[in-house]
Formats: C-alpha cells, structure tokens, sequence
C-alpha cells in the first residue's frame, strides 16, 4: 500500500531551490531511491538526495536541504524559474 506525505513550497533560496514545509524529520523511514517519488504542479522526479549528490547538470532532484526541510532542485539552474512554481504549490512525496 503507497503512503504519502503533503507539504507545500514556502519559499525559494538563492540558487532558486523550491524549499518545502516539508521537514527532514518527517521523512525520517520514507525510502530514498526509486521507490520513492515527489511530485510538485505536474513535474516528478524518484528518489530524495542529499545536498552532496553526483547527478548531472539540468536534473529533477528532490533534496534533504541544509537548513532542515526538503528542497526540489534542477542541478545547476533555478527550479523556480524553470519550473514556474509558486509559493503555495502542492507538494506530494509517494512511496511504496
């Protein structure tokens, strides 16, 4: 059976990171690989990262943020305007 957790973006850093009201303290036993999705507006990406990942410029990342709470990120560009999210938009994290 999935389960899930739902959160919201609060606000955005300055690499333009989507930092989430999510807490690193809720994830606390969700999967970090593939069994694991995030979704925000129509955009998903599988797996939740740490900030020291290897993944390749212009990816979809789901990140345990620094400063405690889940960010969703494109490796080298700004998620806000690349994404076109704003504060407010759904947050969903799925998994198996």
């Amino acid at each position: 059976m999935a389960q899930q957790i739902e959160g919201t973006v609060v606000s955005f850093d300055t690499d333009g990171n989507l930092v989430t009201d999510i807490s690193v303290d809720r994830l606390e036993g969700v999967p970090r690989d593939e069994r694991v999705s995030v979704t925000c507006d129509e955009h998903e990406t599988a797996g939740i990262f740490g900030p020291g990942h290897d993944q390749p410029e212009m990816t979809l990342l789901a990140i345990l943020g620094q400063h405690g709470a889940l960010q969703i990120s494109i490796v080298g560009d700004s998620a806000k305007i690349m994404l076109g999210i704003d504060v407010g938009e759904r947050v969903v994290v799925r998994w198996t």
